[in-house]
């Protein structure tokens, strides 16, 4: 059988039209094909006759999905993908002016003058880019180091929201890591101050200057925030300290509920004398495995190394198989746009997303479905390095939370280019409905991660997102009229 259809296959390749290019209606039953190519190529089944149903059709648009869908499954990374018919690139976005003055300052990381400078950029990605590359080398200079106190003295009670162009928790955040490392003493009893702070990224960023500080005692105290981010942020902090000196601190966190604080308390365990402590991880880890959660593999398998058990004790949940709605009609190239509008807390405005599901079928129409089940609503951006990339999407705020089922990878011939949308993975076959947008060109990860998405208007709203800014709502938008 897969010679045969490896045959057809390789007929198949003589053919060089492109998916959409012929124009008659499918029939239900050429429908029906389609979406059956789609689960096969979805669940890796080589052997699945519609395999070469579709090879053998004369409609070179089934002639092409199922070449690729055998490409996808015979190839992790369909290093053969150049040989199908190019689709139509993604569009292009000229880059915001400030980015090169942000490039520029790594080139610049010893020079006091320009980094001083950079801090009263018109830009706050810039600014922000300033005080994390700050030094103790810049500690002569008094007015570097006034503004980076001043940052941090001026956060507010409240410190949630910002308008466009502006920054609300920010500046104290980065602040705070550019004095700790600019002058200690003056940055350990601020430190100290945004460790209680209501926002709990400032809390995060403070365990992180605590660490660069050696403050162990308000560590300890962090690894039991109620925020499972700050958790982990304080035990990645403390671990290289204090060692296995705070292996009870750590064991208390293996009870939190978010994968990143399980994850962090595991690896700073592993090797612990403690054999008590290596049963509790182990137990940790049976309950984690029962949750059923896809995306928690990262979490359980560091729980079996500080278990002292091999890997091979963790069974993943098997992956789903059904066919989402609407995969069909976007693999056959129907033109869904979404709206992702910004809440009005983090600056407002909204940017639109064209799905590619003339590259990635089943990854656009699983985004969608999520689209209308609200799932995105409300979630947030939490990593933004502005000259690569913005991430989002976790009901954690971690790229270790995700949908508890993984999305199958979909790599094709759309580069990664500025503006295009891709699926956070951690592995081969591992999407867990994380978005992220290139804000530059890298063409590099096209090796591993699929495009499923390119924005087509309001990439200026894109450039502006600071890490932690909320998605209001995402909607699809009204079919375009012909």
């Amino acid at each position: 059988m897969r010679r045969s259809i490896a045959a057809a296959v390789l007929f198949s390749t003589c053919l060089a039209a492109r998916v959409i290019a012929q124009g008659k209606p499918f029939s239900r039953a050429d429908s029906a094909l389609v979406g059956r190519i789609l689960l096969a190529e979805d669940r890796r089944d080589s052997t699945d006759r519609a395999l070469i149903e579709g090879a053998r059709n004369p409609d070179t648009r089934l002639q092409l999905l199922a070449r690729r869908a055998i490409g996808r499954m015979r190839d992790a990374r369909f290093a053969a993908r150049d040989s199908l018919p190019p689709l139509p690139p993604p569009k292009t976005w000229p880059e915001p002016a400030w980015l090169l003055r942000f490039r520029a300052l790594t080139s610049h990381r010893q020079d006091c003058g320009e980094l001083r400078a950079a801090l009263a950029d018109s830009a706050w990605p810039v600014r922000l880019r300033a005080a994390d590359l700050v030094d103790s080398s810049c500690a002569r200079d008094t007015a570097l180091a006034n503004t980076l106190r001043d940052w941090i003295d001026g956060v507010p009670a409240d410190a949630s929201a910002r308008q466009r162009g502006g920054a609300s928790w920010h500046a104290a955040a980065h602040a705070i890591l550019g004095l700790a490392k600019l002058r200690p003493d003056e940055a350990r009893p601020r430190a100290a101050k945004l460790a209680s702070h209501s926002q709990w990224q400032l809390r995060m960023y403070a365990a992180r200057a605590l660490g660069l500080l050696r403050d162990t005692t308000r560590l300890r105290a962090l690894v039991h925030d109620p925020d499972d981010n700050v958790k982990e942020a304080a035990i990645l902090s403390l671990r290289p300290i204090t060692g296995h000196a705070d292996d009870s601190v750590y064991a208390t966190a293996l009870g939190a509920r978010g994968a990143q604080a399980v994850r962090a308390a595991a690896g700073a365990l592993e090797g612990t004398p403690n054999e008590e402590l290596r049963a509790e991880a182990g137990r940790t880890f049976e309950r984690w495995l029962a949750r059923n959660n896809a995306p928690a593999r990262d979490a359980r398998l560091v729980l079996l190394a500080a278990a002292g058990r091999p890997t091979s004790d963790d069974r993943p949940p098997a992956p789903r198989t059904e066919l989402p709605p609407r995969a069909v009609a976007l693999a056959l190239g129907e033109d869904v746009r979404l709206r992702v509008t910004m809440a009005a807390s983090s600056g407002g405005g909204s940017f639109v997303v064209r799905l590619r599901g003339d590259v990635a079928p089943m990854m656009a129409a699983r985004v969608l479905a999520l689209v209308h089940s609200h799932y995105y609503d409300g979630l947030t951006w939490h990593r933004v390095e502005p000259d690569f990339v913005i991430q989002g999407g976790s009901p954690g705020a971690s790229e270790y939370i995700g949908y508890p089922d993984y999305f199958r990878d979909e790599l094709g011939t759309v580069p990664h280019l500025r503006g295009t949308v891709g699926m956070s993975t951690r592995g081969h076959d591992t999407g867990d409905a994380q978005w992220f947008v290139n804000l530059r060109d890298n063409p590099r990860l096209g090796r591993d991660y699929t495009v499923f998405g390119e924005v087509v208007d309001g990439m200026n709203i894109v450039d502006g997102i600071l890490e932690g800014d909320t998605i209001a709502k995402i909607e699809e938008l009204p079919a375009r009229s012909s």
